[in-house]
Order: structure tokens, then sequence, then C-alpha cells
């Protein structure tokens, strides 16, 4: 059975707290995992959330600031300890090409699974193509050069079972439609519909900018961070970074259909000020403002 779905490893920014971990998130999307951001301490948490080494496909830094990268380290070691038997493919950006290479050979250990480096350059880019998903990056802007992802899915056709049953179309004949495009005279499109792809985004450390519009467009999961407060609207600007008032009106005119807050600042104590603001905001969808080892789940199709 597919699953699709965000495992929460940590949510803190720069200090972690007693309750939030560095960050770390896995986008499982159906047979493969994508593992965003692994921050120190990455590992225990995936021990905590039963996340194996074996579900990681691919590996995508936004930037080179510790919260974000120093548990690449013990990833990758780890993913050779347990001799994943599938290929990990790594992207971070290519100026980052320095610390890449200082954490992933930051201590002595056997290197036994093929981990691709995938470095990310220019804007817009195609990260990859495979039967399930097109994964990009888009340019941020922070006081390094970042990155955020966007996931999405090959659009596909939805069956229509009254036109299905209007045409006599019933049993295995279905899914040779489905794979020919032709039964007995009725085409594919006589009896489905359109179905658009799912869509999925991460966005970190950044300000408002044309990327943070360019990857929320119209996603299912939008995973942003917001790490202050509006009132700390200034601070968050010259630091790089957004508020939950900013990200919440960005996913409010992106057409979100489901918005994870996290990335938050140790100074803030109550996490209902960030749901709070983004309600203030405008934004009418599902919404969770995220905490360590929760899992969300990738909106069902419409």
């Amino acid at each position: 059975m597919s699953v699709r779905e965000l495992v929460v490893l940590g949510t803190a920014s720069q200090v972690p707290t007693r309750h939030r971990n560095h960050n770390g998130y896995l986008l499982r999307w159906d047979g493969e995992g994508i593992l965003f951001d692994p921050g120190e301490g990455t590992q225990r948490q995936m021990l905590r959330a039963g996340v194996a080494a074996y579900d990681i496909n691919r590996i995508c830094v936004t930037h080179f600031h510790g919260d974000h990268s120093l548990g690449l380290a013990g990833v990758i070691q780890r993913i050779n300890l347990d001799r994943v038997p599938h290929p990990v493919a790594a992207h971070y950006p290519a100026s980052g090409q320095r610390f890449f290479d200082r954490l992933r050979y930051a201590t002595a250990y056997r290197e036994t699974v093929a981990l691709s480096q995938e470095p990310v350059s220019g804007d817009g880019a195609v990260l990859a193509r495979t039967a399930a998903y097109t994964l990009e990056a888009r340019r941020l802007s922070h006081p390094v050069e970042s990155y955020g992802y966007r996931l999405i899915e090959p659009d596909g056709r939805r069956m229509l079972p009254e036109k299905l049953a209007a045409h006599g179309i019933k049993g295995p004949d279905v899914g040779r439609l489905q794979r020919e495009g032709q039964v007995n005279g009725v085409t594919l499109h006589e009896v489905s519909e359109a179905r658009p792809g799912q869509r999925f985004a991460f966005v970190m450390d950044t300000r408002l900018c044309d990327g943070v519009h360019a990857l929320a467009d119209g996603c299912d999961l939008l995973v942003i961070e917001s790490t202050f407060l509006d009132e700390d609207e200034q601070l968050a600007s010259d630091h790089g970074h957004l508020t939950a008032g900013q990200a919440a009106r960005v996913a409010r005119d992106a057409g979100v259909r489901h918005l994870v807050l996290t990335h938050f600042s140790q100074r803030y104590s109550d996490a209902d000020d960030f749901e709070r603001q983004a309600r203030a905001a405008g934004y009418e969808g599902e919404l969770t403002v995220a905490k360590d080892l929760w899992r969300v789940p990738v909106p069902k199709r419409t």
C-alpha cells in the first residue's frame, strides 16, 4: 500500500530546546523516502520515529547552516553501516561543496553504499524525474546560498464508475483501458477525467522572494519555516527568515491545502501563537504547527 506522509524529526531553529530537536524531515512518497535538512541529532530522532536508514533514497539540504546539515555526517555513516541496498542521491547547494565533503568524510568509516553527489545551482533546476515525481529546486533569499525543493506528481486520470458502467467496461478491462488507452472502441478519455498530480514543497530559511511563491504554488502540502512571530518581522528580515503571518499569506495566496509551520526560534514558549497569527493572516486550509516526531499525511487527492 502506498504511503505519502511527512515524518517530522525536528522543528527547532538555530538552538534546540528540551522539546525541539534540530531540523529533520522525512517525506515518504509511496516506495521512496526523501530526507530533508538533517540537523544535529537526526539519527537518534529517526530511531524514535521508527525511520530506518533503508527508508532514505534521497537527501536534500537547503543550505549549509549547522541546524540544517550537521546531522549529515551521522546519517551518511549510518546508511553505510546498515549497508542500504539501493543508491542514495544527495542534493545541496553547489557553493557548499566543501562543507558537504567535510561532513561526508568527517571521520573514518567504510563506504558500502553508492552515494551520488548531485549539487544544485541556478534557479528552477530539475533535479530528478521518476515515474512517481519530478523534483525541482528554487533559489531562496538567505545570508548563505539556499534552495527550496518541490516535488510534483505527474497528472493522471480518474476513472468514472458511472461512465464505465454505461459503456460496459468492467473487471480486467478497466486495467487494460488504463494501460492501452482504448478497449472495444471506448477511449480512456470517454470514461475518465483529468486528475492533477499532488504537489509538495519544502521551504526553509528565507525572506519573502519569488522562489517562495513559486515553490508554494498549488501545493497539497507545504512545509515552511516560520522562525519568528509577526511582531519580530524586522528581525526576521534582517536574518533572512519568515514570520508566521508571512508564511500563512504565502500559503493562502498559493492555494495550499495543508500548511505545516516549523523551524521555531527558541525565544517563543507558546506554539499556539503561531497558529493564531497564521489564521489572522487569512489562511483557512488545514494547518499544523509541527512538533517533533509527528506524522503529517499528504492530503488525499480531490
